[in-house]
């Protein structure tokens, strides 16, 4: 009797230490729980559409990524920084721009710049390490978290992220068995550098987002991306590309692949914050996590891949963690309750019909 006391309060105090010690299954696997997963799986497969159109620019001789981003950011504009012009009062866009114009201007630059810095780091490094060093901005997007929005962790969240990361191992094992290793080696370490800064970049922009949207309105946010998202790649796409566009030779093709990047990343832009608000910017992107592997499988077909089984159980690990993650909620500030109908009266018949990291240039690199 003794002993079987001994084990149940043993038992309990691993509960604890893990946040197991309240839930049972059926409080844990709900249908909250399999929404958030098929959403941050739409999220891995609009990834895998600019992935695909990515390729087949490559394979073309495109070599516009600022482009690309700019139509994107562009199509923000036209509609979400639209929708803030036609507020009134607090909700207004001056409104909004006096007061706080220098904090969406970092988020905005922050954006932009890690899209660019991943991409022009496979110009100096190869794709395992884009694959492995830009999965840096989990743990440093968990601690920004921490620090500014107070999201407390509990230990199965750091096994959930543990769990991921191997599955991510096991997706770089397969590339290299498969004799996938593109890329540059021409500078290793610039390389490797840049993709370390997108991961930082990135996270900035995730926290932003995830800040923005929970206590203010996902319209407000995507308004604000597409302004400064827009004039910032406008004027980068000015200094470096100009030379690029003008020499082009455009075809319907090309448009048409255009046209597929830039709505699957606007469609992608649109659709996470409504993601990240159910859960976390650090949840979804554990779900892009699977963001290469759609690709991967999509490569099977439209570019010959060689398949391997290792694939399989590198999508199942991550879904697994990630799963688990979001199984147990993290303890974090409560927004207030102004945002919750901030979204319902932002949002217009035309945006809801619209799927609401920022990481999409690094699956979309990858291929």
């Amino acid at each position: 009797m003794m002993e079987e006391i001994t084990e149940d309060r043993l038992c309990g105090k691993c509960k604890a230490a893990c946040g197991l010690h309240s839930y049972d299954l059926r409080s844990i696997f709900t249908w909250r729980l399999l929404k958030t997963v098929v959403m941050g799986q739409v999220l891995s497969l609009l990834i895998c559409g600019t992935a695909v159109s990515c390729e087949y620019l490559a394979v073309s001789g495109v070599r516009t990524p600022m482009l690309q981003s700019f139509l994107n950011y562009a199509l923000l504009l036209l509609t979400y920084t639209f929708i803030l012009c036609t507020r009134k009062g607090d909700s207004n866009i001056l409104k909004m721009l006096k007061n706080k114009w220098w904090k969406y201007l970092l988020m905005g630059l922050a954006d932009v710049e890690a899209n660019y810095a991943v991409v022009k780091a496979y110009q100096f490094t190869t794709l395992t390490s884009v694959q492995l060093l830009d999965c840096f901005v989990i743990p440093v997007l968990m601690l920004l978290s921490r620090l500014f929005l107070k999201t407390r962790y509990r230990l199965v969240h750091f096994v959930a992220v543990a769990v991921c990361l191997l599955g991510v191992g096991a997706m770089v094992g397969a590339d290299i068995l498969a004799g996938r290793n593109e890329g540059s080696a021409s500078n290793v370490i610039l390389g490797d550098g840049l993709v370390l800064l997108s991961a930082v970049l990135y996270a900035v922009s995730n926290l932003c987002q995830e800040h923005t949207v929970k206590n203010q309105s996902r319209v407000e946010f995507l308004g604000m991306m597409g302004l400064f998202g827009t004039l910032i790649s406008g004027v980068q796409l000015a200094v470096l590309e100009t030379h690029e566009v003008a020499i082009r030779n455009w075809d319907g093709f090309i448009f048409m692949l255009f046209a597929l990047y830039a709505l699957c990343m606007y469609a992608l832009y649109s659709f996470m914050p409504v993601v990240v608000k159910m859960t976390s910017a650090t949840a979804v992107n554990l779900s892009l996590l699977t963001a290469d592997l759609f690709s991967l499988f999509c490569g099977l077909f439209l570019f010959h891949y060689q398949f391997s089984a290792l694939y399989i159980v590198s999508f199942i690990v991550i879904t697994a963690g990630f799963i688990l993650f979001n199984a147990f909620p993290t303890n974090s500030a409560p927004p207030p309750n102004r945002a919750e109908s901030d979204d319902h009266t932002a949002a217009s018949p035309s945006l809801h019909s619209l799927p609401a990291e920022s990481q999409m240039v690094t699956a979309a690199t990858a291929l």
